[in-house]
């Protein structure tokens, strides 16, 4: 049989392809491996995801032809590719043994020939890589809209700090990213103020501004989500903030932190980048509108709102503020990956008039 972590993994891998969250499925199917091979399962998933475009490359490469492949098929060979060239210390047996059985495991034993075969040419030897998309592993339309928006040389920085390890911060206890610490600040938040999270969960940002002393009440969508929020405030509404918010009084600050695309986020959540679409960018951006416009009709007389964003697409950030007249925007604040520490984000402090 598979190792556990390399099983665990490959299970996971199959869920994302299907549409599921990497860091979420990790969380509930790795709670019962040791920490050890909770870990190594966590660095094959990330790293088969981020690296994605240059695995189906080598694919190609070490079977010497470009083989048509079942899904099942190709993720036990991204993680053997992976497993053997791009990680130390992992027995090459191991990963090749296991990356069979695996295939043999998902009904694909017709396949286990070619996936034996194809890992055992991979070796460590330099790749030329045949363009930008694939040494970058990232999608070409999100390279060329980043250069347009940012530069080249900003672009590039992104791109690979989407391949790197997220590094792990943490405030009040909870794991928080050091770019997504950045914007509750921006608040100016005081002991008593009254304070309006509208798209509050998992709750970071929460917290973060209960530390002032704010009389909270927190939001979300889904039930689930703000059951999420029990342990920080009894202050909880499930609502749709894309709809007139059912408030009889105004808050003095409200925080407007919207669903996105994510693009900020590529090294912590790199499934985005091989899922999101231009498409997408049409989309948000209208739920986006509509929740600052809601919110912005809940804030007090010279209270303060922060939009923010962890994406990196104008269309989502500018675009949007700029479409719900008439602000009186005081500051923005931009953080790219690459050029400043964490996640990417976008926040814009709009004061009422």
């Amino acid at each position: 049989m598979p190792a556990a972590a390399r099983t665990v993994a490959y299970d996971i891998l199959r869920k994302v392809d299907a549409g599921g969250f990497a860091s979420d499925l990790l969380l509930s199917r790795a709670a019962a491996l040791d920490s050890r091979d909770a870990s190594l399962a966590s660095e094959i998933v990330f790293g088969v995801l981020r690296y994605r475009a240059q695995l189906d490359y080598l694919i190609e490469l070490y079977a010497q032809r470009r083989p048509k492949l079942d899904s099942e098929v190709r993720a036990a060979l991204r993680m053997g590719i992976y497993q053997l060239r791009y990680l130390d210390r992992i027995p090459a047996h191991a990963a090749v043994a296991d990356s069979v059985e695996l295939v043999k495991r998902a009904r694909k034993r017709s396949a286990a020939g070619l996936v034996n075969a194809v890992l055992r040419r991979v070796n460590r030897d330099p790749v030329r890589w045949p363009s930008r998309e694939i040494e970058l592993s990232c999608p070409e339309w999100l390279l060329a809209r980043w250069e347009r928006a940012y530069g080249a040389e900003a672009a590039l920085g992104i791109a690979r700090a989407a391949l790197d390890e997220p590094r792990k911060d943490t405030r009040g206890g909870r794991t928080q990213d050091i770019g997504s610490q950045s914007i509750v600040p921006l608040l100016r938040l005081a002991r008593g103020q009254t304070f309006l999270d509208l798209c509050a969960a998992p709750g970071n940002k929460t917290a973060q501004a209960l530390e002032s002393g704010v009389r909270a009440i927190a939001c979300d969508r889904h039930h689930r989500r703000v059951a999420q929020l029990k342990s920080l405030t009894a202050n909880l509404v499930v609502l749709d903030g894309a709809r007139p918010l059912p408030f009889a009084r105004a808050f003095e600050r409200i925080l407007v932190d919207v669903p996105c695309s994510g693009t900020g986020t590529l090294g912590r959540n790199p499934e985005i980048k091989w899922r999101l679409t231009p498409a997408d960018l049409d989309r948000l951006p209208r739920l986006q509108a509509a929740l600052l416009a809601n919110a912005r009709a809940a804030l007090s007389p010279g209270g303060l709102l922060v939009y923010s964003t962890c994406s990196l697409e104008p269309e989502e950030n500018e675009a949007v503020v700029a479409a719900v007249p008439p602000p009186l925007l005081l500051e923005t604040m931009r953080r790219l990956p690459g050029r400043d520490p964490g996640d990417g984000f976008y926040a814009a402090v709009i004061k009422s008039q």
